[in-house]
């Protein structure tokens, strides 16, 4: 059988044929590789360069392989944060003709790192706290959608910075499965799984001297699942208001939004005697700041980095003169929106050097430099401008804030 390359992007095959595919994965050249590190895995898994970018490469069996790719696929297409499948390479042989097993190819996210890798270094109580939250909104997304991901752990999910927070993202969906709705009893099996998984491998980090005294591999796993049903309560309970009170109904939809959720579609009730109504939201999206940001600036960043620049997009069109909100003749909030990006966005961006951005992408370096204008000017007691956080963040934060986004893997 001949080599087979199946990828999502016609440019993906002309760079991954440069690639070895006749020798086993775990006897690729160094050349080949990039040294990043990675969680426990039953399969083999390397890090590899194809052109200017960097791909994960998983090998297994052909038809798992074909189904993970599907599976990422989908939830890509559910807006679910998720690594992206790239492509599934099958018919490798060796030099002596031998079949080789197929692999998997995603693309490596950026910025990003195993939770077990976090946990193998000195962890802030706060920093363990953003960590849970991040993980327990990934499984509710996912429960959301109707994936029941049957493997969640802290090998298997990414984190990534998002503004003062993490983003958790969803690595491997070979026990995967989509369904239209998930019922009570799968969601439950899925979180024991997830629960079992994560306290099992923090378990396995503290034998080894590498977890932090103050973890407790018990109680973390417990806590991840009481943050999960919190959110999912907030997110899917049944409300009753007394009739005329549809302020209440804003106020849960606006407490929504701040979760980082949309309601996408609700179902009202009203009583028989007319005295209550009853608030349903029937479908709950995540993504209510991305999208926002991205329909009016073309920026794509993460939901808390998205929240952080449509604020300060808000408070620099109130000082615009032809802003002036229901004026037919003013200008649209896209035409403000667009010139935002063009004079205050990119050139303050572009005020970091490339060379000294190290991973992190434009959305984050925007946010870093909005808090430390926010923290001198608190402390000059006025707004100090832009210019000058720029200048103070490159001589004395950005050094500091590169050790903290680019940890090394103890040895």
């Amino acid at each position: 059988m001949a080599l087979q390359i199946n990828a999502t992007n016609p440019e993906h095959p002309v760079l991954l044929l440069e690639l070895p595919w006749d020798v086993p994965l775990e006897e690729w050249p160094d050349e080949y590789l990039v040294p990043l590190p990675r969680g426990i895995s039953r399969h083999v898994v390397r890090y590899a360069r194809a052109g200017s970018e960097v791909i994960a490469v998983k090998e297994l069996a052909e038809r798992p392989a074909l189904r993970e790719y599907e599976l990422l696929r989908d939830l890509d297409r559910l807006g679910i944060p998720a690594v992206d499948p790239l492509a599934v390479v099958t018919g490798r042989v060796d030099a002596d003709g031998e079949a080789l097993e197929p692999v998997l190819i995603t693309r490596h996210l950026g910025g990003s790192m195993p939770y077990r890798s976090m946990f193998e270094t000195t962890l802030r109580p706060a920093t363990m706290h953003r960590l849970m939250d991040a993980l327990a909104v990934l499984l509710v997304r996912l429960h959301l959608a109707g994936f029941a991901w049957g493997d969640c752990s802290l090998s298997n999910t990414l984190f990534r910075r998002d503004a003062g927070a993490y983003a958790a993202y969803l690595v491997d969906a070979e026990t995967g499965d989509l369904y239209p709705a998930l019922s009570n009893g799968q969601r439950d099996y899925d979180l024991d799984l997830a629960r079992v998984n994560i306290s099992g491998e923090l378990l396995d980090l503290e034998a080894s001297g590498a977890l932090h005294p103050s973890v407790d591999p018990i109680e973390f796993g417990m806590e991840i699942c009481a943050r999960y049903q919190s959110l999912w309560e907030e997110l899917t309970r049944v409300s009753v208001y007394p009739a005329g009170k549809y302020h209440f109904i804003e106020r849960r939809i606006r407490r929504l939004n701040e979760l980082g959720f949309d309601v996408a579609e609700m179902q009202i009730e009203h009583s028989s005697n007319g005295d209550t109504v009853t608030f349903v939201p029937k479908v709950v999206d995540a993504g209510h700041h991305q999208r926002q940001l991205l329909r009016l600036t073309g920026l794509d960043a993460e939901e808390n980095q998205a929240r952080r620049l449509l604020n300060d997009l808000e408070s620099w069109m109130a000082t615009q003169d032809d802003y002036a909100p229901g004026d037919p003749l003013a200008a649209r909030p896209e035409v403000l929106a667009h010139r935002w990006v063009r004079d205050v966005f990119r050139p303050t961006v572009r005020a970091v050097p490339l060379e000294l951005r190290g991973a992190m992408d434009p959305a984050e370096i925007y946010h870093e430099l909005l808090e430390h204008r926010w923290y001198m000017s608190e402390h000059a007691q006025h707004d100090i401008g832009l210019d000058t956080a720029v200048d103070d963040y490159l001589k004395n934060i950005l050094p500091k804030a590169r050790e903290t986004l680019e940890p090394t893997t103890p040895g």
